[in-house]
């Protein structure tokens, strides 16, 4: 690993906790919807991470995204609540445990197949009987007569090094047992679908068992990420994907760092122009969602509403004040038990 690498790191995840980034309110709950939105995206979802909020909040599908789609992040953050539930008790890996964890994943998008060697349903997380191609070079993974020996191998591998762990606080240490959670149960490929989902679930199931902040793969690194899996399995190295993944990380974390210092920093600003331009000069992505949360949830707050948006409270409330102006939305009531009433025909 390349020493710069996890001294930067170290150095950005003591910054990181010392600025109380994960301490704002909901930040926890928005942070694990965007990790979940990122993975399902890497296997092809389209829906946003506000049209997650909504959908997971509330209850409202997004328009023009398909069931299977919906039904996969619905799936997926099932999965994610469970392994949270699990990481304080350090529930040790065994076969029956990921195959637990696989049936949530895969519970309302996966399929009963019948081949030449048995039956096997993905939706309740049994292991594949037939063998999957890699997608690279015409190879194929693993021969799924040999995938029970090797994901038994898999999970005492992975305790006898958590017990290793166990009161030794090298950070470095837990993240790269992570990484290599994630690189190996990949290459084994338990499953007939879901493998890249339960994957990353895994690895930020070990994260979450040692405190770390999470890791997220973006769907944006998606080439980068598979090619490096792709490296690791050639060259037969953990390595490869152990670089690209805490170099990803640092990245992520920077990216977070630099938002929230800007946010706090409150330095957009809002011109003073008539009201019916109001929504061309601000953010159009931002106001959209804006209006979309106050539809779902009217009673939101500027605090909540900011959360969601990555703005500040005063940045949010100086937006909801030009969209009074404007005739965008109404506000009932006073602050304790008010709401807002979004105009629909202002704004189609």
């Amino acid at each position: 690993m390349d020493e710069n690498i996890i001294q930067s790191l170290l150095a950005t995840l003591e910054e990181y906790h010392r600025l109380g980034i994960a301490e704002q309110i909901d930040y926890q709950k928005f942070y694990l919807y965007s990790i979940i939105t990122h993975s399902t995206a890497i296997e092809g979802s389209t829906v946003t991470e506000i049209e997650n909020q909504l959908l997971f909040d509330e209850g409202i599908a997004a328009k023009g995204r398909t069931m299977v789609e919906q039904l996969m992040n619905l799936d997926l953050k099932a999965a994610y609540e469970e392994a949270m539930r699990m990481a304080p008790k350090h529930i040790p890996f065994s076969t029956e445990m990921l195959q637990g964890l696989s049936a949530l994943v895969m519970k309302n998008t996966g399929s009963k197949y019948s081949t030449l060697s048995g039956t096997f349903d993905s939706s309740k997380g049994e292991l594949r009987k037939v063998n999957v191609t890699a997608g690279t070079g015409g190879r194929s993974y693993l021969n799924f007569l040999k995938v029970p020996t090797r994901l038994a191998d898999f999970c005492r591998n992975m305790n006898e090094r958590q017990e290793q762990l166990k009161d030794n606080n090298d950070i470095i240490a837990q993240y790269a047992l992570s990484f290599d959670a994630h690189n190996l149960l990949v290459a084994i490929h338990p499953w007939v679908d879901g493998n890249g989902r339960m994957s990353r679930l895994v690895m930020n199931y070990i994260q979450m068992e040692y405190g770390l902040v999470p890791t997220k793969v973006l769907k944006d690194d998606r080439a980068e990420y598979i090619q490096a899996l792709v490296d690791s399995r050639e060259q037969d190295s953990l390595e490869p994907f152990r670089d690209f993944m805490f170099r990803s990380h640092l990245r992520n974390l920077q990216q977070e760092i630099a938002a929230y210092k800007q946010s706090m920093e409150d330095n957009v600003t809002i011109p003073e122009v008539e009201p019916q331009h109001v929504v061309k000069d601000v953010v159009k992505d931002v106001v959209k969602d804006i209006l979309a949360i106050l539809k779902a949830r009217p009673e939101s707050t500027a605090a909540i509403i900011a959360n969601q948006v990555q703005l500040s409270s005063r940045q949010v409330q100086r937006i909801l004040s030009r969209l009074q102006k404007e005739g965008s939305i109404v506000r009932h009531g006073g602050r304790k038990e008010g709401y807002w009433e979004v105009q629909t025909d202002k704004n189609k």
